[in-house]
């Protein structure tokens, strides 16, 4: 089967490469993600945007990257959990957390419910657990925030996709896989 793959500056359409400089000077490198997105500028230029757009959504970074990692290990992809891994990090998380938040275990009440909102809705295609929305409402966030959810699902289950189909070489330290039997 013919793949994605990831392209080069050299290979890639004119508009994707003044996007791959973008990242390169807003990340520090070209993601490998971005490098198979970039086969069409304008499913990266529309990513990249609609990625952008969610930072002034509901959720502040620390939750996102939550979100991102419980989508992530419900698809599977271990490019993104690895990539998700090293940002969360980066924004404060431990090692132990981001195996706690992609098993819907963290400690933490609130990420404890995204987390697990999130996977409900990812597996039931939508249909997310009563019970699930219900705390989510309590925790104080509203239908704007549902909303955002959603949005930020979709965002991530885009790369998701991608990474599976691609077979992305993965360009991060590699997550470690989940023990289903980890405890909060």
């Amino acid at each position: 089967m013919k793949k994605l793959k990831a392209l080069t500056k050299e290979q890639a359409p004119e508009k994707s490469r003044q996007f791959f400089e973008g990242i390169e000077k807003a990340v520090g490198m070209l993601p490998n993600i971005y490098a198979v997105i970039g086969n069409s500028a304008n499913a990266l230029g529309s990513y990249l945007a609609f990625n952008n757009a969610q930072k002034n959504g509901s959720f502040n970074a620390k939750e996102r990257e939550a979100i991102f990692l419980a989508v992530s290990e419900e698809h599977g992809c271990n490019y993104c959990l690895s990539a998700h891994t090293a940002i969360a990090k980066m924004n404060g998380f431990s090692e132990e957390e981001t195996l706690q938040l992609r098993a819907g275990t963290h400690l933490n009440r609130k990420l404890n419910i995204l987390t697990n909102l999130t996977k409900s809705i990812v597996v039931n295609r939508g249909r997310a657990d009563e019970e699930l929305v219900n705390a989510f409402y309590d925790l104080g966030f509203d239908e704007n925030a549902l909303v955002d959810l959603v949005a930020l699902i979709a965002d991530i289950t885009f790369t998701t996709y991608i990474g599976r189909l691609s077979r992305t070489e993965i360009d991060f330290p590699k997550a470690q896989t989940l023990n289903k039997g980890i405890a909060a």
